[in-house]
Protein backbone atom coordinates (compact mmCIF):
# COMPACT_ATOMS: atom_id res chain seq x y z
CA UNK A 1 0.00 0.00 0.00
CA UNK A 2 2.72 2.22 0.36
CA UNK A 3 3.26 3.03 -3.60
CA UNK A 4 -0.45 4.54 -3.69
CA UNK A 5 -1.58 7.66 -2.88
CA UNK A 6 -4.59 8.47 -0.20
CA UNK A 7 -7.80 9.05 -1.79
CA UNK A 8 -7.96 13.18 -2.04
CA UNK A 9 -11.49 13.24 0.06
CA UNK A 10 -13.08 11.35 3.32
CA UNK A 11 -16.23 11.57 4.33
CA UNK A 12 -17.23 12.28 8.46
CA UNK A 13 -20.22 9.88 9.27
CA UNK A 14 -21.69 11.10 12.19
CA UNK A 15 -23.82 9.31 14.35
CA UNK A 16 -25.78 9.69 17.87
CA UNK A 17 -23.14 8.07 19.87
CA UNK A 18 -20.34 9.99 20.96
CA UNK A 19 -17.86 7.82 18.40
CA UNK A 20 -17.25 9.61 15.05
CA UNK A 21 -15.43 7.52 12.25
CA UNK A 22 -14.21 8.46 9.45
CA UNK A 23 -14.88 5.34 6.64
CA UNK A 24 -17.00 1.87 7.33
CA UNK A 25 -15.06 0.33 10.17
CA UNK A 26 -14.99 -4.20 9.93
CA UNK A 27 -16.56 -5.65 12.89
CA UNK A 28 -14.02 -6.84 15.53
CA UNK A 29 -11.10 -4.66 13.86
CA UNK A 30 -10.53 -2.21 17.07
CA UNK A 31 -10.30 -5.41 19.01
CA UNK A 32 -7.92 -7.20 16.95
CA UNK A 33 -5.79 -3.84 16.43
CA UNK A 34 -5.29 -3.38 19.76
CA UNK A 35 -4.72 -6.78 20.79
CA UNK A 36 -2.29 -7.29 18.36
CA UNK A 37 -0.44 -3.89 19.46
CA UNK A 38 0.10 -5.24 23.19
CA UNK A 39 1.67 -8.39 21.41
CA UNK A 40 4.01 -5.91 19.45
CA UNK A 41 4.40 -3.54 22.37
CA UNK A 42 5.39 -6.80 24.69
CA UNK A 43 7.79 -7.91 21.94
CA UNK A 44 9.18 -4.64 21.33
CA UNK A 45 10.74 -4.71 25.35
CA UNK A 46 13.08 -7.65 24.57
CA UNK A 47 14.16 -5.88 21.43
CA UNK A 48 15.64 -3.01 22.49
CA UNK A 49 18.20 -2.27 19.92
CA UNK A 50 15.62 -2.29 17.11
CA UNK A 51 13.23 0.27 16.47
CA UNK A 52 10.39 0.92 18.12
CA UNK A 53 6.59 -0.31 17.13
CA UNK A 54 5.44 3.89 17.27
CA UNK A 55 9.24 4.50 15.41
CA UNK A 56 8.30 1.75 12.72
CA UNK A 57 4.35 2.98 12.53
CA UNK A 58 5.77 6.70 12.15
CA UNK A 59 8.25 5.68 9.48
CA UNK A 60 5.36 4.26 7.23
CA UNK A 61 4.35 6.74 4.62
CA UNK A 62 0.77 5.76 4.53
CA UNK A 63 0.63 7.24 7.88
CA UNK A 64 1.77 10.39 7.37
CA UNK A 65 -1.54 11.18 5.29
CA UNK A 66 -3.58 10.01 7.81
CA UNK A 67 -1.24 12.31 10.19
CA UNK A 68 -2.05 15.46 8.46
CA UNK A 69 -5.86 14.48 8.50
CA UNK A 70 -6.68 13.96 11.81
CA UNK A 71 -4.71 16.92 12.72
CA UNK A 72 -7.71 18.85 10.61
CA UNK A 73 -10.24 16.96 11.98
CA UNK A 74 -9.36 17.73 15.57
CA UNK A 75 -8.87 21.44 14.43
CA UNK A 76 -12.13 21.17 13.17
CA UNK A 77 -13.88 19.72 15.90
CA UNK A 78 -12.53 21.33 18.12
CA UNK A 79 -13.54 24.72 16.84
CA UNK A 80 -17.12 23.90 16.87
CA UNK A 81 -17.77 26.24 19.99
CA UNK A 82 -21.37 26.99 19.40
CA UNK A 83 -23.27 29.15 22.15
CA UNK A 84 -26.79 28.27 22.63
CA UNK A 85 -29.63 29.36 25.27
CA UNK A 86 -31.04 26.35 26.98
CA UNK A 87 -34.57 25.93 28.01
CA UNK A 88 -34.50 23.51 30.95
CA UNK A 89 -32.03 21.46 29.71
CA UNK A 90 -33.13 21.12 25.64
CA UNK A 91 -31.16 23.78 23.52
CA UNK A 92 -33.46 26.56 21.44
CA UNK A 93 -32.12 25.78 18.20
CA UNK A 94 -30.16 22.95 16.54
CA UNK A 95 -26.70 24.32 16.54
CA UNK A 96 -24.26 21.50 17.33
CA UNK A 97 -23.30 21.79 21.26
CA UNK A 98 -19.35 22.39 21.90
CA UNK A 99 -17.12 19.70 21.64
CA UNK A 100 -13.72 18.32 22.33
CA UNK A 101 -11.69 15.47 20.58
CA UNK A 102 -9.32 12.97 20.62
CA UNK A 103 -7.94 10.34 18.01
CA UNK A 104 -8.35 7.06 18.96
CA UNK A 105 -7.42 5.24 15.98
CA UNK A 106 -5.93 5.76 12.78
CA UNK A 107 -5.34 3.62 9.87
CA UNK A 108 -5.46 3.31 5.82
CA UNK A 109 -8.06 1.77 4.04
CA UNK A 110 -8.14 -0.65 0.94
CA UNK A 111 -8.80 2.60 -1.02
CA UNK A 112 -6.06 4.43 -0.49
CA UNK A 113 -7.61 6.84 2.26
CA UNK A 114 -7.85 6.89 5.92
CA UNK A 115 -9.89 5.76 8.48
CA UNK A 116 -10.11 7.33 11.70
CA UNK A 117 -11.80 7.04 14.72
CA UNK A 118 -12.15 9.78 17.17
CA UNK A 119 -13.86 9.73 21.01
CA UNK A 120 -15.65 13.18 21.03
CA UNK A 121 -17.19 14.44 24.33
CA UNK A 122 -20.22 17.07 23.63
CA UNK A 123 -20.45 19.66 26.34
CA UNK A 124 -23.54 21.49 27.11
CA UNK A 125 -24.43 24.99 28.69
CA UNK A 126 -27.68 25.01 30.88
CA UNK A 127 -28.62 28.46 32.43
CA UNK A 128 -31.27 29.06 34.80
CA UNK A 129 -32.07 30.61 38.48
CA UNK A 130 -32.29 28.29 41.71
CA UNK A 131 -36.04 28.20 41.48
CA UNK A 132 -35.64 25.23 38.40
CA UNK A 133 -35.85 22.21 39.66
CA UNK A 134 -33.18 20.66 36.91
CA UNK A 135 -30.72 23.58 38.11
CA UNK A 136 -30.77 21.92 41.72
CA UNK A 137 -30.96 18.72 40.89
CA UNK A 138 -27.70 19.01 38.45
CA UNK A 139 -25.97 21.21 41.44
CA UNK A 140 -26.99 18.59 44.12
CA UNK A 141 -25.15 15.94 41.46
CA UNK A 142 -22.23 18.26 41.31
CA UNK A 143 -22.32 18.75 44.97
CA UNK A 144 -21.43 14.95 44.97
CA UNK A 145 -18.50 14.59 42.85
CA UNK A 146 -16.26 13.15 44.35
CA UNK A 147 -13.16 13.98 41.43
CA UNK A 148 -13.36 17.77 41.86
CA UNK A 149 -13.41 19.37 45.68
CA UNK A 150 -13.27 22.83 43.64
CA UNK A 151 -16.68 21.92 41.36
CA UNK A 152 -18.27 20.90 44.77
CA UNK A 153 -17.60 23.91 46.98
CA UNK A 154 -18.75 25.58 44.33
CA UNK A 155 -22.11 23.89 44.18
CA UNK A 156 -22.09 23.91 47.44
CA UNK A 157 -21.82 27.60 48.16
CA UNK A 158 -24.96 28.08 45.51
CA UNK A 159 -27.07 25.61 47.18
CA UNK A 160 -26.49 27.39 50.69
CA UNK A 161 -28.93 30.28 49.67
CA UNK A 162 -31.46 27.50 49.28
CA UNK A 163 -31.01 25.94 52.29
CA UNK A 164 -34.63 26.64 53.70
CA UNK A 165 -35.61 23.68 51.47
CA UNK A 166 -35.73 20.25 53.26
CA UNK A 167 -34.00 18.65 50.37
CA UNK A 168 -30.82 20.78 50.29
CA UNK A 169 -30.61 21.41 53.71
CA UNK A 170 -30.43 17.72 53.86
CA UNK A 171 -27.77 18.13 51.07
CA UNK A 172 -25.60 20.00 53.38
CA UNK A 173 -25.87 17.94 56.00
CA UNK A 174 -24.33 15.11 54.29
CA UNK A 175 -21.99 17.30 52.51
CA UNK A 176 -21.09 18.39 55.95
CA UNK A 177 -20.42 14.78 57.61
CA UNK A 178 -19.06 13.00 54.73
CA UNK A 179 -17.34 15.35 52.32
CA UNK A 180 -13.42 14.22 51.88
CA UNK A 181 -12.57 17.99 51.79
CA UNK A 182 -12.24 20.15 54.88
CA UNK A 183 -12.91 23.04 52.49
CA UNK A 184 -16.30 21.94 51.33
CA UNK A 185 -17.16 20.82 54.17
CA UNK A 186 -17.11 24.05 55.91
CA UNK A 187 -18.62 25.71 53.22
CA UNK A 188 -21.80 23.14 54.06
CA UNK A 189 -21.29 24.52 57.66
CA UNK A 190 -21.99 28.20 56.80
CA UNK A 191 -25.34 27.27 54.95
CA UNK A 192 -26.41 25.74 58.66
CA UNK A 193 -25.57 28.39 60.61
CA UNK A 194 -29.13 29.51 60.76
CA UNK A 195 -30.40 25.95 61.85
CA UNK A 196 -28.76 25.70 64.96
CA UNK A 197 -32.38 24.98 66.58
CA UNK A 198 -33.28 22.35 64.39
CA UNK A 199 -32.62 18.86 66.10
CA UNK A 200 -31.64 16.99 62.78
CA UNK A 201 -28.89 19.88 62.51
CA UNK A 202 -27.44 19.46 66.17
CA UNK A 203 -27.24 16.23 65.90
CA UNK A 204 -25.37 16.33 62.93
CA UNK A 205 -23.15 18.99 64.14
CA UNK A 206 -22.81 16.69 67.36
CA UNK A 207 -21.49 13.84 65.55
CA UNK A 208 -18.81 15.95 63.11
CA UNK A 209 -17.67 17.53 66.49
CA UNK A 210 -16.51 14.53 67.55
CA UNK A 211 -15.49 12.36 64.48
CA UNK A 212 -14.72 15.07 62.21
CA UNK A 213 -10.52 14.75 61.53
CA UNK A 214 -10.19 18.53 61.19
CA UNK A 215 -9.58 21.40 63.97
CA UNK A 216 -11.50 23.81 61.85
CA UNK A 217 -14.02 22.09 61.13
CA UNK A 218 -14.56 21.13 65.10
CA UNK A 219 -14.05 24.85 65.96
CA UNK A 220 -16.78 25.67 63.62
CA UNK A 221 -18.79 23.39 64.74
CA UNK A 222 -18.43 24.40 68.12
CA UNK A 223 -19.45 27.99 67.21
CA UNK A 224 -22.91 27.03 65.68
CA UNK A 225 -23.86 24.50 68.08
CA UNK A 226 -23.43 27.33 71.15
CA UNK A 227 -25.29 29.91 69.40
CA UNK A 228 -28.56 28.37 70.78
CA UNK A 229 -28.10 28.20 74.66
CA UNK A 230 -29.38 24.61 74.86
CA UNK A 231 -27.97 21.68 77.98
CA UNK A 232 -28.15 19.11 74.88
CA UNK A 233 -24.89 19.83 73.86
CA UNK A 234 -23.42 20.10 77.28
CA UNK A 235 -22.47 16.07 76.90
CA UNK A 236 -21.15 16.08 73.92
CA UNK A 237 -18.70 19.21 74.59
CA UNK A 238 -17.31 17.35 77.79
CA UNK A 239 -16.88 14.27 75.69
CA UNK A 240 -14.80 16.40 73.22
CA UNK A 241 -13.37 17.65 76.04
CA UNK A 242 -12.08 14.60 77.34
CA UNK A 243 -10.56 13.36 73.76
CA UNK A 244 -9.51 16.59 72.25
CA UNK A 245 -5.85 17.10 71.22
CA UNK A 246 -5.59 20.77 69.75
CA UNK A 247 -5.23 23.26 71.94
CA UNK A 248 -7.69 25.62 70.24
CA UNK A 249 -10.26 23.39 70.17
CA UNK A 250 -9.98 22.36 73.83
CA UNK A 251 -9.81 26.09 74.96
CA UNK A 252 -13.21 27.31 72.96
CA UNK A 253 -14.72 23.92 74.44
CA UNK A 254 -13.58 24.55 77.94
CA UNK A 255 -15.00 28.01 77.25
CA UNK A 256 -18.46 26.81 76.20
CA UNK A 257 -18.56 24.81 78.73
CA UNK A 258 -18.07 27.66 81.05
CA UNK A 259 -20.74 30.04 79.49
CA UNK A 260 -23.41 27.24 80.05
CA UNK A 261 -21.84 26.68 83.75
CA UNK A 262 -21.12 22.97 83.26
CA UNK A 263 -18.01 21.10 84.43
CA UNK A 264 -15.22 20.50 81.78
CA UNK A 265 -15.37 16.93 82.81
CA UNK A 266 -17.43 14.03 82.83
CA UNK A 267 -19.03 12.77 85.96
Amino acid sequence: MTGRNPAPNCHLVERDLPLFVYGAIPDGLLVAARRNLRQSVSAEAERVAEPSLWERLLAWPAWKPAGAVAAIAMAFFGGRMTNFQMAGLEPSSAEAAPMVSRVRYVEPNQAGGVQIVLDETRQRVVSGNMEDQAIRQLLLAAAKDPSDPGLRVESVEMLCSRSQEAEIRNALLAVLEHDANPGVRLKALEGLKTFAKDQPTRQVLSRVLLKDTNSGVRSAAIDVLTSVNSQDTVGTLQELMRKEENDYVRLRTRKALSEMKASPGIF
